[in-house]
């Protein structure tokens, strides 16, 4: 189980990004971050997974555990070698490489790829449309198929819980549902714990089990999917739509003053 517990993350010894952060995610647990930019949802997944040093950040109060061992001043390497693993926001990859080459990468973080031949065949199972790709040059894809090949990368490494950053950023909403249908089915059939960054909180919710919604680096609101679905705050805020429950128009919008009844 991850437990985060009242974590601060200052950048550069100076600015304070994260101010009592707590959360948990429990094994075979889906749970969201959700947010608008800015919110500190990004800040910490790269607290969980150890990539703060390389932007001039450090986790400065609060701890970090994973089934009870502290990770917070651990680096990448370790903790992805305890089954953390992260797909960054922006579908970063080797765009030189193939998608099958890019896949073995990440097959080299769990015991140096001696399983590559299975975790391939896995993969290709849950994204057969990567398997149809196997061979293309990846820097050739569309944006759904990276987001689906750094996925199904990120499974080569075995992870026990996978922690995906604005995963329907810049995609189409058929392409955002499919994604996340498979997100879903991996989920139940592997048991894996799944940690969902996103802005797109219809998206989420329809994933996940349970969320908190984060702004300006705290945590304001949580709860389970169902409950957070039905709170007017998410409906008006989120989801665009007025206490009838219709969809909010541009007029309403932009004379509204954006006064959030959980920072009142």
């Amino acid at each position: 189980m991850l437990s985060v517990n009242n974590i601060e993350v200052i950048y550069n010894s100076v600015i304070l990004v994260l101010r009592g952060v707590s959360f948990q995610v429990r094994a075979g647990q889906v749970v969201a971050l959700l947010g608008a930019n800015g919110a500190g949802k990004s800040t910490t997944l790269k607290a969980i997974s150890g990539l703060l040093s390389s932007e001039m950040g450090e986790v400065t109060r609060g701890t970090i555990t994973w089934n009870d061992e502290r990770v917070d001043h651990q680096n990448t390497e370790e903790i992805v070698r305890k089954g953390i693993v992260q797909v960054i926001e922006g579908r970063p990859l080797f765009q030189h490489l193939t998608v099958e080459e890019n896949l073995r990468v990440g097959a080299q973080a769990y015991q140096g790829g001696r399983y590559v031949k299975q975790d391939l065949e896995k993969v290709y199972h849950y994204f057969p449309r990567v398997r149809d790709l196997r061979s293309r040059v990846s820097g050739y894809l569309s944006g759904g198929e990276q987001q689906m090949m750094v996925i199904g990368r990120a499974l080569m490494a075995h992870p026990r819980l996978l922690m995906l950053d604005e995963p329907s950023l810049g995609l189409a909403p058929m392409l955002v549902q499919e994604i996340f249908r498979i997100v879903g089915e991996i989920n139940r059939a592997e048991k894996l714990s799944v940690l969902l960054v996103e802005q797109n909180a219809r998206a989420a919710l329809s994933l996940v089990n349970y969320g908190y919604v984060m702004e300006n680096g705290r945590i304001v609101l949580d709860g389970p999917a169902e409950q957070l679905l039905e709170n007017e705050d998410i409906k008006e805020f989120y989801l665009g739509l007025n206490s009838l429950g219709e969809r909010k128009s541009y007029k309403e919008v932009k004379h509204y003053k954006r006064r959030k009844r959980w920072l009142g």
